[in-house]
């Protein structure tokens, strides 16, 4: 059952452990009364509402109960009454005029039902002044036209957790101050133009976890007063251009878990400036065309995607980003300048992606960073300042990546001493190479282990030096000017992983150095 359910229960519970003796004396068999206007019944044997209650009670509780009918005169004794909930009972049927002498009832809830199967037409004939319906989690297949004309007063409406797999047309037609609406888990596949007539203070819409894969033109032309849409885990593919251009006031737009593979901006017309958060996480998007309309977008989350690159100039006009969430997708690459003037961004997440280096100034604009996560991915060192930008408390996630513990490592290993408290999971950030440090954590080694090897890459006249090994003896050969600089450097590492060093110059002091005179001499 739904978290909330629960978390209901918990909170009555908690009432009702408040609750005085006084008051409770004067309850209804079984019940709890924490106040005088409240009264709740929460009992597994109670088949039947009690008939005792106080004139006073204006709030009345049902939950966990044996209850499975509501009969046209059960309520009747309780015209007072403006808060009525069913929470998690056996209810299988509701006569149509159960509630008919509930003309005050302002909040109505039917939740948690499994064996509720439909309503009749007439239900809430007489609910006139109804703001408030809950019908969750039972087992409704359809709803009957005109089942909700009566309630014009109804500002929000839940139908979530049921098995709707269509809605009547002009169903909400009268619902003139409905503001939130949620249609969310269950089978709806498709929405029809005219659903949402009628519907012009909606600002909450939740269709998440349907089966929703297209939308009529025209879908969200009566709900333009929208500020929140939910179209979370249903099978949209495609959106097509201006889609979204009525819903200019729309704040937050949550298209998780659907089968998109590009977005643009071009769903919203010529702009969607109000639009703070959008969340296309959990799709298979990619590419991104264009998302230079959202000048007031704040939130963005991109993760569980294919993206493998991005526009160098992708969030130019989404200056105002606060939280941007790359994370598992497959980037290899980001653009230098991609984050430029992204001055109020507090977090980046580019875990679980392929970087494999980044550039050293990609981060220079996020100086108000909070979170930076480059964790999992193909990192062998990062570039000097890289993170030197950060001016405020910051965390920082480095693990999972294959790092190379050499010289060029002398920058990361630096920042991580002096900023070990901001690093989490430290001691999971490890070396990968070279083999003398594989699996140790970057924090426990000591600079000078950190040794770039020589090879001909590195070292021109690598050809003037030999290297000899007999038995338990290494002899080290090298030709040199007698008027450059040379130093060997040579370390024994223990078990215990302590390091023994010797160390040979050549100096020159020949007087004849001043007139590059060309003398070799053996170090040996």
């Amino acid at each position: 059952m739904d978290k909330e359910l629960g978390l209901i229960l918990l909170l009555v519970l908690l009432l009702c452990h408040k609750g005085n003796t006084e008051s409770q004396t004067s309850c209804p068999y079984k019940c709890h009364c924490f106040t005088p206007v409240q009264v709740l019944c929460a009992d597994e044997q109670m088949a039947s509402l009690p008939r005792n209650m106080s004139k006073q009670v204006k709030e009345f509780i049902i939950m966990t109960s044996a209850l499975m009918y509501l009969f046209p005169h059960t309520l009747e004794t309780s015209p007072q009454l403006t808060k009525l909930i069913f929470l998690n009972n056996a209810l299988r049927s509701i006569n149509s005029q159960a509630f008919e002498h509930l003309a005050e009832l302002q909040e109505l809830e039917i939740s948690g039902n499994p064996w509720l199967e439909h309503l009749f037409l007439g239900t809430f004939s007489r609910q006139g002044n109804l703001t408030k319906l809950l019908l969750n989690f039972n087992r409704f297949k359809a709803v009957l036209p005109g089942m909700f004309d009566s309630l014009k007063q109804l500002e929000t409406l839940q139908m979530k957790g049921n098995i709707i797999s269509d809605l009547p047309t002009f169903i909400f037609l009268n619902l003139n101050n409905l503001r939130v609406l949620d249609l969310s888990q269950n089978k709806l596949e498709g929405v029809k133009r005219e659903t949402f007539s009628g519907l012009a203070r909606l600002e909450i819409l939740k269709m998440s976890n349907n089966l929703i894969s297209n939308f009529e033109s025209g879908t969200f032309h009566n709900i333009s007063q929208l500020t929140e849409l939910h179209l979370e885990w249903n099978k949209i593919s495609v959106l097509a251009d201006n889609i979204f251009f009525v819903l200019t006031k729309l704040k937050v737009l949550n298209l998780r878990g659907n089968l998109l593979t590009t977005f643009s901006d071009k769903v919203f017309g010529f702009e969607a400036s109000n639009l703070k958060e959008l969340n296309l996480k959990g799709n298979r998007l990619t590419e991104l065309s264009s998302l230079s309309s959202l000048i007031s977008l704040t939130d963005l989350i991109l993760s569980s995607n294919q993206l493998s690159n991005l526009p160098e100039d992708i969030f130019r006009n989404v200056t105002v980003l606060e939280n941007l969430d790359l994370s598992e997708n497959q980037l290899t690459l980001l653009p230098k300048r991609i984050f430029t003037d992204l001055f109020s961004i507090k977090a980046i997440h580019l875990h679980k992606n392929n970087l494999s280096k980044v550039d050293a100034k990609l981060f220079e604009d996020q100086v108000l960073i909070q979170q930076l996560y480059l964790s999992d991915n193909q990192l062998e060192t990062l570039p000097m300042g890289l993170l030197d930008p950060f001016v405020i408390q910051h965390t920082v996630r480095l693990h999972g990546n294959p790092w190379k513990c050499d010289c060029r490592m002398w920058y990361l290993h630096d920042w991580v001493l002096r900023n070990s408290q901001d690093i989490e999971m430290l001691d999971r950030m490890l070396c990968k190479s070279p083999g003398f440090l594989r699996g140790r954590p970057i924090i426990s080694i000591n600079k000078d282990q950190l040794v770039c090897w020589v090879s001909e890459d590195n070292v021109r006249d690598l050809s003037s030096c030999s290297l000899q090994v007999s038995r338990d003896t290494v002899t080290i050969n090298c030709n040199v000017d007698q008027c450059s600089p040379l130093t060997v450097k040579v370390q024994f590492q223990e078990d215990d992983g302590s390091i023994k060093e010797h160390i040979l110059k050549n100096e020159p002091d020949h007087p004849q150095c001043s007139n590059e005179t060309s003398i070799e001499s053996p170090i040996q």
